[in-house]
């Protein structure tokens, strides 16, 4: 009984939360977090968006930044519309030979091959544990133009997937992918893609046809994932017991978090991009992701 209170009541909150563009800066907040942010040894990009009210605060949040593993989730959309429209499925299964695996985070770079999992299994480990070789089954199996298009089609244009993990780019490559690396985006486009994981949101842009019961049973899958992924030092590292969906990527000068916060009172969007980052410690207390974290809790304490 209770359980199905609480989805009710997630329901609701949905079903009020305002449009994209009906936006309304919490100055306060944004000017608490710019003072936080000060004297840090690197760079950042940040945009919240509290769901159910509309409240936004943003911090640079139009630079392009470097995605790092972050763009998996443009991946994870992509596959998702596909299962939605009947391109693909779930349990169909891929193959995995040895000249796609790489090294890096993820263990299916360590299986012995050939190896037959599902599209499930990959996004599954591509999500959880940010797995390279599982990424670059999904690419295969998307195509590379397909996700890009997909970007282009949901009106992002200032995020790109260049290539697959420790693969060479594809010539001819864009001109600034030596720059970004895997992928590039910002703060706000990134927001945008994980809102559309929250509220289910599976349309066109532009249009506002509700979720039927099998988005959100596909949409579910994709939360599922996001919210056992294993990366809890940034975004949810102060929030106790609040559940978070989220996505991390980290790079020697990198560490970015992407996630929705379960909050009391409805999700909280929170896309977080630290870069050209003095400490390049792979340690828990890397910089970055302290600030990350800090940010996070403050802009929970505030809009909840």
């Amino acid at each position: 009984m209770t359980h199905t209170i609480v989805l009710l009541t997630a329901s609701l909150l949905l079903a009020l939360a305002p449009m994209p563009g009906a936006a309304d800066t919490d100055a306060s907040l944004e000017t608490q977090l710019q003072a936080m942010t000060a004297g840090y040894a690197g760079k950042l990009a940040l945009f919240a968006t509290d769901v159910r009210s509309g409240k936004t605060v943003a911090l640079d949040a139009d630079a392009p930044v470097p995605t790092a593993s972050i763009i998996k989730l443009a991946i994870l959309l992509e596959a998702l519309e596909e299962v939605r429209s009947g391109l693909a499925r779930f349990n169909e299964p891929l193959r995995l030979k040895s000249d796609n695996q790489v090294e890096g985070s993820g263990v299916l770079g360590q299986f012995d091959t050939p190896l037959t999992i599902t599209l499930k299994d990959a996004l599954t480990m591509m999500v959880v544990v940010s797995d390279n070789t599982a990424t670059n089954l999904a690419i295969d199996r998307f195509g590379l133009k397909n996700i890009d298009a997909r970007i282009t089609w949901l009106g992002l244009h200032k995020t790109w997937l260049y290539k697959k993990v420790f693969k060479p780019v594809v010539e001819p490559a864009p001109a600034d992918q030596k720059i970004f690396g895997l992928g590039k985006t910002t703060a706000r486009e990134m927001a945008g893609v994980m809102r559309r994981f929250a509220v289910c949101d599976l349309n066109a842009p532009g249009a506002t046809a509700k979720p039927t019961a099998a988005d959100r049973k596909i949409c579910g899958v994709a939360i599922n994932m996001l919210k056992n992924q294993t990366d809890q030092i940034a975004i949810p590292r102060y929030l106790g017991n609040i559940t978070v969906a989220n996505k991390t990527g980290a790079l020697d000068a990198v560490r970015n978090d992407v996630g929705i916060v379960y909050a009391h009172n409805g999700p909280i969007i929170i896309s977080a991009f630290t870069y050209q980052n003095k400490d390049t410690q792979w340690t828990p207390e890397n910089a970055g992701q302290m600030l990350i974290a800090k940010l996070a809790k403050t802009i929970v304490d505030r809009w909840q």
